[in-house]
């Protein structure tokens, strides 16, 4: 398999059916779920937000792929890792850009639709992630790479970046 059918993949199985296939299941699977009202300018603020933190999303997720496309030598899945541990750019800022990006695009997302359903969405993928990534795909980086993920991972916030 070409390299390039290996990140669309990817892709295609990861971030879009936990940022675009399951979110639009749910607003289709519950219609009254989307709009609750906000008045004006909160409407408009909320809006913008939102597509402020999906845009926030979209860039991390480019930029993530593109680090380990250029430096990591693998994809964002599991299945197809990188072979180099990715230290550079975004991922000098926080060791998850990638989970960061969706959670950013899923509350902008809940924020946009004003939907209940994606915002538990949204926290239901949170909660995942705050129990698969220290539980399971850590210890694996640490299998992997060793003493360099020990000290990145000492050195580096898992989602939030540090303020200084």
């Amino acid at each position: 398999m070409s390299t390039a059918l290996k990140h669309i993949l990817a892709i295609l199985l990861l971030p879009v059916v936990a940022t675009i296939i399951i979110p639009a299941a749910i607003v289709v699977g519950r219609p009254g779920s989307a709009g609750w009202p906000l008045p004006f300018p909160f409407d408009v603020a909320g809006q913008a937000v939102g597509v402020m933190l999906m845009s926030l999303g979209l860039a991390l997720i480019a930029n993530s792929i593109a680090l380990f496309v250029r430096w990591g030598h693998g994809t964002l899945a599991p299945w197809d890792p990188t072979e180099k541990l990715v230290v550079r750019g975004v991922y000098r800022c926080v060791r998850n850009p990638m989970i960061s990006a969706v959670f950013c695009l899923l509350l902008g997302e809940a924020v946009v639709m004003r939907s209940i359903g994606l915002l538990g969405w949204f926290v239901l993928f949170v909660t995942l992630n705050l129990i698969y990534i220290p539980l399971v795909e850590e210890p694996r980086l640490e299998r992997r790479f060793g003493d360099d993920y020990v000290q990145y991972k000492r050195a580096v916030p898992r989602w939030i970046p540090r303020l200084r």
